[in-house]
């Protein structure tokens, strides 16, 4: 079976994601890093979601630090940049470059992340942090992967009724909120 580092962002984006790669005999390892997220408590009960998910599916969960003040001052001045803008941008880049340097850690080659399952996220955003990432850490590749198609977006929403998740209504950061 193949490994793979998974960055996830929460349950409902994550949940067909690991259904496919587990079919596709691909035994993630899931990195929950998402400083972006707040308040605390959202942080929280988004990693709890996801977390429940994981191990009842048998995987293990690398739980990155809460860095929030360190993302906040990374997007200064973009406080105001609408949503699919230059703050995600960066957002999508300061997760994917922690992503690629765990996965270097841990001694696993490849990564991805679900935030390409989320309609309401720039795909061609995230291909260029996280090809970016791979580029600036030795030994990584970045698995473009589009999470939305070969019918994943209906199993995403079906699974999220199935399994209850909690299902936020904005990306995680104070600015998204508005």
């Amino acid at each position: 079976m193949q490994s793979l580092l998974l960055h996830t962002c929460c349950a409902p984006c994550s949940a067909a994601v690991i259904e496919w790669l587990l079919q596709n005999d691909i035994r993630p390892v899931l990195y929950y890093f998402n400083p972006n997220i707040f308040p605390l408590a959202e942080y929280e009960r988004r990693k709890n979601e996801c977390t429940r998910y994981a191990e009842r599916s048998g995987l293990e969960v690398v739980d990155g630090d809460y860095e929030h003040n360190v993302w906040l001052e990374g997007t200064k001045g973009l406080e105001e940049e609408p949503e699919r803008g230059r703050r995600c941008l960066y957002c999508f880049q300061m997760r994917l470059l922690a992503t690629a340097r765990t996965a270097q850690e841990r001694g696993i080659a490849c990564f991805a992340t679900t935030l390409a399952s989320s309609r309401w996220k720039n795909l061609s955003q995230i291909g260029e942090a996280g090809r970016g990432a791979a580029a600036r850490v030795p030994g990584t590749e970045f698995w473009e992967k589009n999470w939305r198609a070969g019918g994943l977006s209906e199993r995403r929403r079906l699974l999220l009724q199935e399994n209850s998740f909690y299902n936020q209504r904005y990306c995680g950061c104070e600015f998204s909120r508005k």
